[in-house]
């Protein structure tokens, strides 16, 4: 692993700064640059505790609100029951996740993987194309769920600049219905055979693509960081 983009914390007793450290104010905000030294890395943003000072990596990364908030999608998306495509959503406002949804079918309803949807049982026999016979499926969209959640527990979704997280472009009805609680930027992974761009753009609704790429990035972080300890216990 390269030491560069690790994060980490170091702790050194105080009596073992010399010049190195450097006073910023009267409060004692400090902040420590250390070269050719923790593997070469440059350490800033530090703090004392008791008679030892606490130094974060200037490496510290994290992603930013869309990746954050489209890695909540993908891990909803791992409770699907549709057998032929897991799609997860979320609704966000004011950098808040007020809703959540994945595809499947209702309630009470055998799960799709089960029996439950006969249209989704004859996609995965080649019987239909993909986007064909919507009408005939009963698996609940995630975007369509993540919007019925708001209206279960009584949440307005579409107010303040709400925005919608999926892992796919909506198709036709889950963007009419976006667009009708006022979701007016929607952020996906994938597109998706169904989807009416001419609809989103009279509409108003901006569409961004976000890359794969950074999104299994800090899935493989995700990873990395169970074995990891920033702070020894």
């Amino acid at each position: 692993m390269n030491p560069v983009n690790q994060r980490f914390f170091i702790c050194l007793p105080a009596s073992k700064l010399t010049s190195d450290l450097f006073i910023l104010d009267r409060k004692m905000s400090l902040s420590l640059y250390f070269l050719n030294i923790c593997r070469r890395i440059i350490v800033s943003n530090s703090y004392i505790a008791g008679n030892a000072i606490f130094a974060v990596s200037s490496s510290f990364e994290r992603p930013s609100w869309d990746e954050y908030f489209m890695l909540q999608a993908e891990l909803a998306k791992l409770r699907s029951n549709c057998m032929t495509r897991h799609v997860g959503a979320v609704i966000v406002r004011n950098h808040r996740q007020i809703a959540t949804g994945y595809n499947g079918t209702p309630p009470g309803i055998k799960n799709c993987f089960e029996g439950g949807c006969k249209r989704c049982q004859l996609r995965m026999e080649g019987k239909i194309e993909s986007g064909a016979s919507l009408d005939r499926c009963l698996c609940n969209h995630a975007e369509a769920n993540a919007i019925m959640h708001c209206a279960i527990l009584g949440i307005e979704a579409g107010s303040d600049g709400a925005i919608l997280y999926t892992t796919f472009v909506p198709c036709l009805e889950c963007t009419k219905m976006a667009i009708t609680i006022g979701i007016k930027k929607i952020v996906c992974l994938d597109t998706y055979p169904e989807t009416d761009y001419d609809l989103i753009e009279e509409a108003g609704v901006k569409v961004i693509t976000l890359e794969k790429i950074k999104i299994e990035y800090w899935a493989k972080k995700l990873i990395e960081n169970y074995n990891e300890k920033l702070i020894p216990k």
